[in-house]
This record gives C-alpha cells, structure tokens and sequence, in this order.
C-alpha cells in the first residue's frame, strides 16, 4: 500500500498507542514495523491472535517484566565476543521472564490453543541459567563465589585491607605524629592508602609521595609500614581482574553455544507481547473484533474514529458492497462528511494489521488489495499546482492503478474548478471507478451528482444530517438518502430578510426547488422509519427476553419434575421393602395360627392380613409401572390348577391351586391367597409330572407340593438380612417340594445383594452348589441353585 494514505488517514498514530501498549522493547519495534495486509488468511491468523489475548486479559495479564533486548548480546556471544557483568544481567533477567512465560500458560486456564503452543515452543536452559545466576548478583556485579579462585583472592583483598587499615589506625592515633598531619584522615591515590603530611614535615614522615595538593602545601604520603601492604593488593586485584575476564570468558562461551535457542526465545517472547500489546489496545478503545470477508461487503455499526474522544464522537453506520459498490456523501461543511470517510478508511487498515476496531459487535468488513485516498488540500507551492490540479493529479495516478478489490476515499470529488465542469468531471470519474469494480466512497456538494446517484445503478446517495433548529450538525451519516441545501432556513433564522429569500427562491431553477422538496421529503420518512424500526427492535428485545424466561422457566420445570420423580422412586422402594418386611412378620402370624387357634380364629387373622397387605402394597404398585409385567390376560376358560400366573398387586408369580368362578387361590411360596382373576396376568400352563410310584396322595403329596411352590424367587429391593430370611423359607418350601434347581433373583445393582446371598448359600445344608444364571435367565442379576 501508498505510505501516502498511512499518513493521510492517521495510520502512524495508531501505530504510536500500539508501540506504547507493548511491554518490552521487541514487542515494541514488531509494533512500528506493523502495515497492512492485503492477504485475507494472513488477516485471518493476525485477527485471531488478537481476540486470543484479548479473551485471555478478561481473567489474567501475562508476565511480560524483566524482559531485555538481548539480542545483540547474542550475537557477540556467536562471534566469540566476551560480554560485561552487567550484560549478564540482562540475559539472565530475560531468562527468568521466558521461565515466567512458559510456566504462565501452562497453567493458564482459558483456552489459548495458538499461544499454548508458542509457549510450550520455549525452550529453558536450566542449566546455563543457573550458572550465571552463580556469577552475576540481582545488583549486576560478580559474586564472590563466581568461582573458588576468584572467592580466595578477594579474601586475601579484604584481609589486606584490614591490615593496612589497622597499621594506618596506629599510625594516626600516634602522639608523636598528631603535628605532621595536615589532616586526620585517610585517602586514596593510584589506588594505594595515604596520609595527608605538611610539607614542612615531609623529612620526618617515612614514606613513599604519590601526590600533592594544588598550592603544595600538602603532600599525600603511603607510610613505609604500609607499602608492602598495598603492593599485595595490587597484585591482588590484577588476579582478581584476570579471573573475572575468565571467568566471563568462559560464560560467554557457554551462552554462544546457546544463542541460536535464546534467540528463538526472544522471538516467541516479542510475537507474545506484540499480540497482548494488540488486545490492550482494544481494551482502551473498547473495539470488539470484525467478521472479514473477501467480497468487498462492508457492513459496520456504531463505528467511532479510533483517535476521537468516544465520550464526543458521533458512532456512525456505513454500509458498501450489498447492491452498490460506491457510496456519494453530501451534506453541509464540517458536518462530518470527511470524518467518516477517515473513519471508514482507518477501520479497514487497522483490521487488516490484525487490530479490533471501535464498533458494535457483529459488524463486518472487507479485506482490500490496496486502500487509494484523495483527502484534503493538496496544493504544492514548489510544484506550482493550484488545488485542483493537485486534486487532479492524484486522481489520474489512482485511474491508472486501482483495481476491483481496492477501495478508494475522494474527498470533494471534482472540486477546485468551475461548478458546471467540476460536476461532469465528478460524475465521468465515478462510471469509470465503477466500471473498474473498485469500492468508492465519496463526498461532494455539487447536487447534479445527488441526482446521477439516483439514475444510476451501484451507486448510493448519504448525507451528514443537520439540525435546522439548532443550526448545527448532528454528524449523523444517513444512507439513501442525500442531503439538502439548508442555505435558505439557516439564512432565515440568521435573520435574513424574508424578502431577499423568497426572490432567491424565484431566481433558483424550479426542478431544483421540486428537488430539494423531494429530498425533504425523503428525509422526513427516513427519519419516521428509523423511529418505527426502533420500536420494533425495541419490541423484539421485549420478546427475546420473554422467550428465554420461558426456556429457563421450562428447564426449571423439568429439573424440578426429574427430581420429584426421583423422591417418589425412592420413597416407593423404601416402601415396598417395608411392606416386604411386614409380609413376612404376616406369614409367621400366618403360620402360628395354624397351631394355636382354631379355624375361625385362623380365618379373620387371614382375612386381615390379606387386607393389610393389599394396602400397603395398593400404594406401590400403579398400573403400568412394572415393565416385567406379563402383557396377556388370564382367561377363566383356560386357565387351570397348576398353571402359573403374574399377581399386578403384588407383582409376584404364583401357581394356582384352585378356581371358584372368576376367583383364584393363588400360591406364592408359602403364602396362599384368592385373587380376582381380573387382577392376574397369564404366565404359563402347569409342567405336568408323572407320579412316582409307591407314593402316597395326601395333602402334602410331593405332585402338589411341586404345583403349589414356584422354581424362582424375587428378592430384589430388599435388604441383605431381609431377603436371607425370605431364601431360607424358600429353600426350606423347595427341598420339600422336591425341586431340584431354583433361580433366586436379586438383580445387578451394585451387587451387595448378590455377594450376600451367595455367602449365606455356601454353607447351606441343603445348596449342593450354584452359579449365576444363563443370559436368557437374567445373567448376574440371577443365582441358579441346585439343591440336594
């Protein structure tokens, strides 16, 4: 692109608040380098790095401090170059922020898949950062214990200092040397410790002169005794010295060999900081991301100039590309006309260098080759052009190379020149721009081209509005509709006479006059339809918020239903085990009635349990709620003893050992009862068994036994202890009975039912051994017994 229209559209600012929200000195200069791209992916990937960090600092900032521009310093490494204490510093401060770095995404929470991946790119040399971290304090100077040569030498400085120190205390605490010192201090000269001596004492203060004063009156004098002293320190620093440069050279040798990986660090470090700088930007803006698109559609809502006050500026809606490709701006001066088309123009560049732009979410906007503008005065005294040649000039250079996927922005188009001529000029350069395909937006004053707006086809008239009332713009940009001539109503609340009016009104063209009252018109519907179009929106609002009450009304609802549902399940089975319970506490009654009371006695007690036990269970069971239960009817005509049937109350299968009328007496164990026949569903005929010779038909024959007791029991829903006592009756009933194999069914559950049982079988005396059940037989939800 022209770094013409940089300037001309204010791209460099831009580019000086984005340099400013980079934290470190690379992030900074990726910043300044940062121009538009013409590449739609590449758009694409800068735009998503963007709204990556952007949904990252909603929760967290990345730890950008400590980072240096170590980059040169790498590059002497490579060359073999010794660097500075200080410069380790640096490196190993940028170190600890690539540490920093890596570890932060790691444990970053928010999904950054693309940043993820350049962090985990990072290499840390743990190793190399820990020896210069063994070199070089946080103060940039060398430690002592940068190695064990370098520890004793600057021991030995320090011993020595001590010793001089000491012998020099002696010296001028000495009473017979108070009258030679000029001064009772201590100083320095070439490195060395001395004493300030008047000149007139120097015969009598032993010693080596190094220096005097200005008027020579003092001589600075190393006493005798300490001279053996500060030689030792001075050989002790040309040691010291000496170890340093080894010490740092072999450092620099070390990260030379690691300069290549260092360098790929900082890379990655400034992509990061340059991409945050990016979304901190946007947050000061409070710019949201813009869909893009390759089709030259610019669909933009509440769009703000990036460089205005946001609290002042007018938000403005521009829409090109969806049935017009050029878009004519009329209005009076300084109402806005230029600001939006430097509005449009900088929204389009700052998107594609990959930066959201101040717009209401969901706006869209396309991708260009190039951006063309023609935007101001560009008279040039050197040049000897007047404006309109200037204007001119550029416009013949845009004619020559704009293409069909460039947008371009013509200020004033035509101007400078004679009104007349200016307006074909305008209306000649538009055909051709549109003939190319090129996306245009324009501004003019000349209303023979409002009128072309309106003739032609892919052109499309807006205006800026103004306020007649209040005789200032409202800086408001209204599409389809072009703006009008207030000459006439400014003048007349100026003040103007109403007769110079209405004369100028006579001498103006009578089409223009049915024109501007056209345009009126349009104008005053507009602004109906947008006040109706508000409603609506507003309506719809009202209708969304409604509708999602009701969803979250309805998923309330559900969850409220799926948990009563779950209560009741829970209090049913609570119940049946209950009933269960009670059942068996009915059949030992049952049971002891048989030998203690006589047989009215025996009956009410069975009347009563029968009544007590159909209660407690009319409460469990509702019809249709036992998937196992047998779909077919029990017919009276077919039914006989012996075949089994499904008790629906009890949802238990029993066998029947008598049929009065349409009544049953049913066996269930060794419980009996009568049951409507109504109230049982059909399972099976009888198995029918050939009597064994040599028995005896009595009551308790084994044939009846056999017909009176089922070969399975249910057991499920009840607890360990309970369902043990249920099974030893059974088992007691089939041994009796002579069954041979019984199928005891506890169902899957979490199998605590099953281990139970089985243990309680394994030392049965009567179990001869058991497994679980076939597949057609329940699986794991079933134990097969076979008895002795």
């Amino acid at each position: 692109m022209n770094q013409s229209v940089f300037k001309t559209l204010e791209y460099p600012k831009i580019i000086a608040m984005l340099r400013d929200m980079a934290s470190c000195a690379m992030g900074k200069e990726l910043a300044e380098k940062l121009v538009p791209s013409s590449d739609f992916d590449e758009v694409n990937e800068r735009i998503s790095q963007t709204e990556e960090a952007a949904n990252i600092l909603v929760s967290a900032e990345p730890p950008f401090g400590g980072i240096h521009d170590i980059r040169a310093l790498l590059k002497k490494t490579k060359l073999g170059i010794v660097i500075e204490v200080g410069s380790l510093l640096d490196i190993l401060n940028t170190m600890y922020a690539m540490r920093n770095l890596k570890k932060f995404f790691k444990e970053l929470e928010t999904d950054s898949p693309q940043f993820k991946q350049w962090a985990q790119s990072i290499e840390i040399l743990g190793q190399l950062e820990r020896e210069i971290d063994n070199i070089v304090d946080e103060h940039g100077s060398m430690r002592d214990s940068a190695s064990v040569e370098l520890l004793r030498i600057r021991r030995e400085i320090k011993s020595s200092q001590r010793r001089i120190k000491s012998s020099i205390d002696s010296i001028l605490k000495n009473p017979d040397y108070q009258k030679y010192f000029q001064d009772n201090i201590v100083t320095i000269r070439d490195d060395r410790y001395v004493i300030p001596i008047k000149q007139e004492y120097r015969q009598h203060f032993a010693g080596v002169v190094h220096d005097q004063s200005s008027s020579g009156s003092t001589l600075f004098i190393e006493p005798m005794a300490v001279v053996d002293l500060n030689n030792d320190i001075k050989q002790l620093a040309i040691d010291e010295k000496r170890e340093i440069e080894r010490i740092l050279t072999v450092i620099s040798g070390k990260i030379g060999k690691q300069a290549e990986i260092l360098l790929s660090n900082c890379e990655i470090m400034a992509q990061l900081d340059f991409a945050f700088a990016k979304a901190k930007l946007a947050r000061k803006m409070h710019a949201t991301k813009p869909e893009i698109n390759n089709d030259g559609i610019i669909n933009i809502f509440k769009a703000r100039h990036p460089l205005l006050d946001k609290d002042k500026v007018v938000p403005i809606d521009i829409k090109i590309g969806e049935g017009y490709r050029t878009l004519l701006i009329t209005g009076p001066n300084t109402g806005g006309k230029t600001v939006s088309m430097k509005t449009l123009g900088l929204l389009v560049l700052m998107t594609q260098a990959g930066c959201f732009i101040p717009v209401q979410s969901g706006s869209e906007i396309s991708v260009y080759q190039n951006v063309y503008a023609d935007i101001g005065d560009e008279q040039s005294i050197e040049q000897s052009l007047s404006t309109f040649s200037a204007h001119m000039t550029n416009i013949v250079s845009i004619l020559n190379n704009i293409e069909s996927d460039d947008l371009l922005l013509i200020d004033e188009v035509g101007s400078g020149t004679d009104p007349e001529e200016g307006a074909a000029l305008a209306m000649a350069i538009l055909e051709r721009l549109m003939q190319i395909g090129a996306t245009v937006m324009a501004t003019t004053h000349y209303n023979e081209l409002k009128t072309f707006a309106y003739a032609t086809e892919g052109i499309e008239n807006a205006s800026v509005e103004f306020d007649v009332k209040t005789l200032r713009p409202t800086y408001r940009l209204l599409i389809g509709i072009p703006g009008v001539s207030n000459a006439f109503s400014i003048s007349r609340r100026l003040g103007l006479s109403d007769t110079i009016i209405i004369r100028a009104q006579q001498l103006i063209k009578a089409d223009h006059a049915q024109f501007e009252n056209v345009l009126n018109t349009l104008e005053s519907e507009k602004l109906l339809y947008e006040q109706k179009n508000a409603d609506i929106a507003e309506r719809q609002q009202r209708i969304e918020k409604l509708e999602k009450q009701l969803a979250d009304m309805k998923q309330e609802m559900a969850r409220k239903k799926e948990q009563t549902l779950r209560k009741t399940k829970e209090q049913c089975a609570t119940l049946l085990r209950r009933t269960r319970r009670e059942s068996e506490e009915i059949i030992k009654e049952l049971k002891a009635q048989f030998n203690d009371f006589g047989s009215k006695k025996r009956q009410e007690v069975i009347d009563a349990a029968r009544h007590k036990l159909t209660s407690r269970l009319d409460k469990v069971n509702q019809p249709g709620d036992d998937p196992n239960k047998p779909g077919e009817a029990v017919d009276i005509k077919t039914i006989a003893v012996g075949d089994v049937v499904y008790v629906n109350k009890l949802r238990q299968k029993g066998t029947v050992t008598d049929i009065s009328g349409k009544d049953l007496t049913v066996q269930l164990g060794s419980l009996k009862m009568n049951v409507k026949a109504k109230d049982c569903s059909f399972v099976s005929h009888a198995v029918k068994v050939k009597e064994p010779s040599g028995k005896k038909a009595g009551g308790f024959n084994m044939i009846a036994k056999v017909s009176q007791i089922s070969p399975e029991i249910d057991i499920r829903g009840l607890m360990v202890d309970e369902a043990i006592d249920v099974v030893s009756k059974y088992l007691d009933d089939a041994v009796i009975a002579g069954l041979s194999r019984i199928l005891i069914i506890h169902g899957k559950g979490t199998g605590a039912l099953r281990k139970g049982i089985q243990e309680y079988l394994k030392n049965h005396r009567n179990v001869l051994s058991f497994t679980l059940g076939d597949m057609d037989e329940g699986g794991s939800g079933v134990t097969a017994v076979k008895l002795k």
